[in-house]
């Protein structure tokens, strides 16, 4: 996977030119260790990072050079997919905070969009909640041949599109651990803007920089990914929602709820003595006891002004 001929400079994508950002991290990839799950959902974390540079603006950390769009969007449609029981539990994660996010809409629950859906777990979920059109946009081919046959039909297979949607149409558009994947973070954010309806909102979930895990573990947490174009704390998060338009930003930290198998796949350890010690909780019997931890990742929400 030769990742050299598809980078691009570029500044902040949420401050610009003007941003005159420093480098905090030097790339550290390895084209040669890339495989077909370089670009997968919840993969086996590989340590690998872009250069990543920090805005002295909005605090953002993001690639330059980055990925290209028209890369990124290769990568996502045919990268492998072995994750569905994690993004089931992913999913209940997220669905818990449905209706903190339903509470401060001013438009009532019609027609919702997830961005990234993957193998489309979340989609029953806002069935459940009373929104009455529900669809899942996904790029990765083998992530929708995953999905449960019901759930299949809600699910467009390719790249976000927001010419697709008829804008002021959608009551919600959630975006999960995506955010970071994208080459203009800002712009999509916009779009689902002028998608949603007066008092819509737009709800995310995406990694956060500077929680105490991530500072702990520094460049050997599993954010620093070569998949991700930026990096976003709660600051930048925030820059982000306001600058796109949105208001009533609300953001707070969520602990996930996964097997052990499963936090074990993301230790910072030697990949030989983490399928050793999977190995063993699944003869044990312990592998799929489940464990909630406040691992670093946030949930933002931000609401088009009425």
């Amino acid at each position: 996977m030769q990742l050299s001929r598809h980078l691009k400079e570029r500044s902040c994508p949420l401050c610009g030119p003007p941003d005159r950002g420093q480098v905090r991290y030097r790339a550290n990839f390895d084209e040669a260790r890339l495989d077909d799950f370089a670009f997968a959902s919840r993969k086996l974390p590989e340590f690998m990072h872009l250069t990543l540079v920090e805005c002295p603006s909005c605090n953002l950390l993001y690639a330059s050079p980055s990925l290209r769009a028209e890369f990124l969007a290769g990568a996502y449609q045919d990268a492998a997919y072995d994750s569905t029981e994690e993004a089931n539990f992913a999913a209940r994660t997220y669905a818990a905070e449905l209706p903190r996010v339903i509470a401060g809409m001013k438009a009532a629950p019609g027609a919702a969009v997830e961005i990234g859906s993957g193998n489309g777990a979340f989609l029953p979920y806002l069935c459940e909640a009373g929104f009455t059109q529900v669809v899942g946009v996904e790029p990765s081919l083998a992530a929708v041949e995953r999905a449960r046959p019901e759930i299949r039909p809600l699910i467009r297979l390719g790249m976000f599109d927001p010419g697709d949607f008829e804008k002021g149409s959608q009551a919600l558009v959630a975006c999960f651990q995506t955010i970071e994947h994208v080459e203009d973070p800002k712009a999509l954010c916009e779009a689902a803007r002028e998608l949603l309806k007066p008092g819509g909102a737009l709800y995310l979930v995406g990694h956060d920089r500077d929680s105490l895990v991530n500072r702990l573990l520094g460049t050997r947490s599993p954010v620093f990914d070569i998949e991700h174009q930026q990096l976003f704390n709660q600051t930048s998060m925030r820059h982000l929602l306001q600058k796109s338009g949105f208001t009533r930003v609300e953001i707070r930290s969520i602990r996930n709820r996964y097997p052990l198998a499963y936090w074990v796949r993301l230790l910072p350890a030697p990949a030989g003595l983490k399928k050793a010690m999977i190995a063993l909780l699944r003869a044990l019997g312990l592998g799929g006891v489940t464990l909630g931890l406040n691992v670093g990742n946030q949930a933002a929400v931000g609401y088009r002004p009425e």
